[in-house]
């Protein structure tokens, strides 16, 4: 299966140990909505149904990108820079 990248890549500074995480493809944050994300909120749960849209090609990845972002967000994450 092939990648789908989703243009700039999201780089998020975890909010258990302060770890840097980059996501780069939709198929990435998928996998963490599902299985990595520390809470399981509403906002996670509209991420996650806007990425498996965007990945059936019902949707814009736009649209789970953002999603994405502010589940992060929500979860505690906050945007890192990379250097």
């Amino acid at each position: 299966m092939m990648e789908v990248q989703w243009g700039v890549p999201v780089t998020l500074r975890q909010p258990q140990d302060g770890a840097i995480e980059r996501f780069s493809t939709i198929e990435k944050a998928r996998y963490w909505l599902r299985r990595k994300w520390p809470v399981a909120d509403g906002a996670r749960q509209v991420a996650l149904a806007r990425v498996e849209t965007a990945m059936a090609c019902l949707g814009p990845v736009e649209d789970a990108r953002r999603a994405f972002c502010l589940a992060a967000l929500s979860a505690g994450f906050v945007p890192a820079l990379e250097g």
